[in-house]
């Protein structure tokens, strides 16, 4: 008999569940504004990073939006989204970013070879510019990523399909969260230099540009497969150590 490992949680995440439930529960109203962080602290007994990082998860899964000066709302209730399981990739476990990243390939391998297709001077001037801020921010973490995600969209959109635009914006938070914690162990770990990432990139783009639907397809392909690889590396490593 097989046992699924018990994985243990760290306590931001039993907060964001926390959350998460009163809401499923309708203690949480759509639209409501939640407690200060301090209030909040106060009332779950842990530390303000705990909730600021609780907070900064469900963002990210499009559950709560933070408005400057006002505080933390909870967005007006959407079925999909309380269907889905709570897993930004702070709070995934390996099989659900394997399940990301299979249909990160479904959806980007096959945009990648309609953007070839169909990619407009427009589309291109799109990607060049996030290539631009990738190549102009390699010593920028933040900035790297952002630029990294505007790429990826921008072949989306050049696919000329709103409905791929439209599945990819639904699960933007997850990937941006993946693609940042991918560029953390690929750069703290030196197995990669963010100028290698830029170049992955770049070689997409190029086979984009030539109209190399084939090639931008395999380029694709290669750098999401690369990604996989480095995070169930790093996955196993933890399981090794016991962290």
């Amino acid at each position: 008999m097989e046992y699924k490992q018990i994985k243990p949680r760290k306590i931001y995440e039993e907060v964001a569940e926390a959350i998460l439930d009163m809401i499923k529960k309708g203690e949480i109203k759509p639209g409501q504004k939640l407690d200060s962080v301090q209030q909040l602290a106060e009332n779950f007994k842990v530390g303000r990073a705990a909730i600021r990082e609780a907070l900064s998860a469900l963002r990210a899964m499009g559950i709560v939006e933070m408005k400057q000066g006002e505080g933390t709302f909870v967005k007006e209730f959407d079925p999909m989204t309380f269907t889905l399981p709570l897993s930004t990739a702070a709070l995934m476990n390996m099989e659900d970013v394997e399940h990301l990243l299979e249909v990160r390939k479904i959806l980007e391998v096959g945009a990648a070879f309609a953007a070839a297709t169909k990619r407009t001077d427009k589309d291109l001037q799109a990607m060049q510019f996030a290539l631009n801020e990738m190549k102009g921010n390699l010593d920028d973490e933040e900035l790297g990523e952002k630029a990294d995600w505007l790429f990826h969209m921008a072949i989306a959109s050049a696919s000329q399909n709103p409905i791929l635009v439209s599945l990819m914006n639904n699960v933007a938070g997850m990937i941006v969260e993946t693609m940042r914690e991918t560029r953390k162990i690929w750069l703290y770990s030196q197995q990669v230099t963010a100028e290698k990432i830029f170049r992955e990139h770049e070689a997409i783009f190029k086979a984009i540009e030539r109209k190399n639907a084939d090639e931008a397809q395999h380029l694709m392909l290669v750098h999401l497969t690369d990604v996989e690889n480095v995070l169930k590396k790093h996955h196993l490593a933890q399981i090794k150590t016991g962290t």
